[in-house]
């Protein structure tokens, strides 16, 4: 397999709270890698270092062995780096169509007005259409982005990441604050067009079914290292490791 992405010794501190201490680790070319581990354990800290909203004390990333450390949120987004948030970052008074065009205009270098911005070229149009399409959000084309559900909110937040047409695709908890029927849906809307485009992704997720199921490797983090990292079957059967995930309360940082 072809490395994509590296991490080397990272570290990053706020004063003396140490919340990505020394993470080495890789994800190759393909894969689906699951973040997991207990409330505050630097999860959301780690991907922020991988997508420019945080800068590294120390250590290096590397992206198809290039070293980005450096380089900011939006140069990842050129090279191929996109992500998704907990709480999705969408225009609410857009329409879902127009938050999708607005990512495939900004991808391709296109400055809009918020008025319509799908109907001013229909090559970005289509392709927005089709990129609902694929999410299971064609029949929400026309709604403002403020009145779909929690689920289809997490589609669309998902699609607007996907629809800069990244390399690699951060997800951070897709399923949060979504009922438990709509997860493997959401998921399983997810997981085609990723795999579908060849996209590799790294999944921030707190239900363990989720990442059991859909994940090809799991990474799991405790105070800020890495203390597994395996195929799901490996994780499962390590009682010690999934009592650490399970048995912790507190606040994500």
């Amino acid at each position: 397999m072809v490395t994509l992405l590296e991490t080397i010794n990272l570290k990053k501190s706020f004063g003396e709270n140490v919340v990505v201490n020394d993470v080495s680790f890789n994800v190759d070319d393909g894969e689906v890698v699951s973040l997991v581990g207990p409330n505050g354990a630097g999860k959301t800290s780690l991907v922020n270092l991988l997508s420019a909203y945080l800068t590294p004390d120390h250590g290096q990333i590397l992206f198809k062995g290039r070293d980005i450390t450096s380089l900011s949120v939006s140069e990842r987004i050129k090279i191929g780096i996109a992500r998704s948030f907990q709480i999705a970052n969408l225009f609410d008074e857009l329409s879902a169509l127009d938050n999708i065009s607005l990512s495939i205009s900004a991808r391709s270098g296109k400055t809009y007005t918020f008025l319509s911005l799908a109907d001013r070229d229909t090559g970005v149009q289509n392709e927005a259409g089709n990129i609902l399409s694929l999410f299971g959000l064609d029949d929400k084309s026309n709604i403002p982005a403020k009145e779909l559900a929690q689920g289809e909110r997490k589609l669309l937040d998902v699609a607007v990441a996907y629809a800069l047409k990244p390399s690699f695709l951060f997800l951070d908890e897709p399923t949060s604050g979504v009922s438990t029927r709509d997860k493997a849906k959401i998921m399983d809307t997810i997981s085609s067009a990723v795999r579908n485009e060849g996209v590799t992704a790294a999944i921030i997720e707190h239900d363990m079914d989720i990442v059991f199921k859909y994940s090809d490797r799991i990474v799991v983090i405790a105070d800020g290292r890495i203390i597994a990292d395996g195929p799901p079957e490996n994780i499962r059967d390590d009682k010690d490791v999934i009592s650490v995930i399970m048995g912790s309360q507190g606040n994500e940082v």
